[in-house]
């Protein structure tokens, strides 16, 4: 029996497999589910089995699983193309008979009504569907979908945004790959779903007010219409699809879709969730 942390190479997958590592779980019993075995390179040299299987190649996931795995999927990163990628995952699961399937999923779960909602609403049922033991890991935003992206924040001394005076109960990546090695590491979690967010709900005006306090910079909040903000990240380079996604978060932030303080992700990581003015200072500190 293996722990499969699977999209190991990326940002969250590698914070969980460092996070099983000090909780202890020896590196003979992690498995990482990789792309690339180049990208992994240093997971293996530290003694982690990498299974090589891609989301989107469903017949090299037979052998990503055997009976009796704990497996944490991670939500794949392409808009648009997750439903068929996560069915196959689940699909693999199933027929390894895999023993616990724990779910990188969305705040609010079927509640939540947002675009990007809808594949992760349609991947929950489908793992509904397949009797798997499983726990939902309802995920909100994190800390860095805002601070990984200082730099035009600094060059025009403007937070852009859509989101009026809605609040944002974020937290930092590690936090919620803390939730996920306390779910892969423990027992109790079978059919729970967890709700995760931040403890304290922030607006953009108080954002923009941490940004210039730190920086010593003048940084305002501009809250522009949707049609402005679709223009302003299409003119970024963003991509017209995922620039229209971005834009209808932001009309949920104004509805109060993502300022759900629960505590759950405090009470399952068994500290506060990281303040949003310390993800701040390491995006400052590059």
């Amino acid at each position: 029996m293996s722990i499969v942390v699977t999209g190991a190479t990326g940002h969250l997958g590698r914070l969980v497999v460092e996070g099983l590592l000090a909780a202890g779980v020896p590196a003979g019993e992690i498995a990482a589910v990789v792309r690339d075995k180049g990208r992994a390179a240093d997971l293996a040299e530290r003694g982690i089995e990498l299974r090589v299987a891609d989301y989107s190649v469903p017949e090299t996931l037979r052998g990503a699983f055997a009976a009796g795995d704990r497996v944490l999927l991670i939500s794949g990163s392409e808009v648009g193309r997750r439903v068929p990628q996560h069915r196959a995952v689940v699909d693999a699961a199933r027929e390894a008979g895999v023993a616990l399937l724990a779910y990188t999923g969305i705040l609010g779960g079927p509640e939540a009504d947002f675009d990007l909602a809808a594949e992760h609403k349609e991947t929950e049922r489908l793992i509904l569907d397949s009797g798997l033991p499983h726990t939902f890991l309802r995920n909100g935003w994190y800390h860095e979908n805002y601070t990984e992206h200082l730099a035009p924040v600094l060059e025009h001394g403007a937070v852009v945004a859509s989101a009026g005076e809605g609040r944002v109960a974020s937290a930092a990546r590690a936090d919620y790959a803390a939730a996920a090695v306390a779910v892969l590491t423990g027992e109790g979690h079978e059919g729970k779903v967890y709700e995760l967010s931040g403890d304290v709900a922030w607006s953009f005006s108080e954002y923009a007010a941490e940004v210039a306090r730190q920086s010593g910079k003048d940084i305002s909040y501009a809250n522009v219409p949707a049609e402005q903000h679709l223009a302003v990240l299409t003119g970024a380079g963003v991509p017209e699809p995922m620039a229209a996604v971005l834009v209808d978060v932001d009309a949920a932030v104004a509805r109060g879709r993502l300022a759900g303080t629960s505590g759950e992700l405090a009470r399952l990581i068994g500290r506060p969730t990281t303040p949003i003015a310390d993800a701040v200072a390491a995006a400052l500190r590059g």
